[in-house]
């Protein structure tokens, strides 16, 4: 295998890593803003939750 194809290999692969790990830190963030809203004791409802049509 030539260098230069070893190199982009390579480059590839980081790519992907990269993308995997911004996958995983919005999973993570994610997780953690669940908890956080867990913990706030209530569910928040939609701005149209609210409203009543009579």
């Amino acid at each position: 295998m030539g260098p230069e194809l070893q190199y982009q290999l390579i480059i590839n692969r980081v790519a992907d890593l990269q993308v995997e790990a911004a996958d995983h830190r919005r999973a993570r963030q994610a997780k953690a803003a669940q908890k956080a809203r867990q913990r706030d004791g209530h569910r928040r409802r939609g701005v149209f939750g609210k409203t009543t049509t009579s």
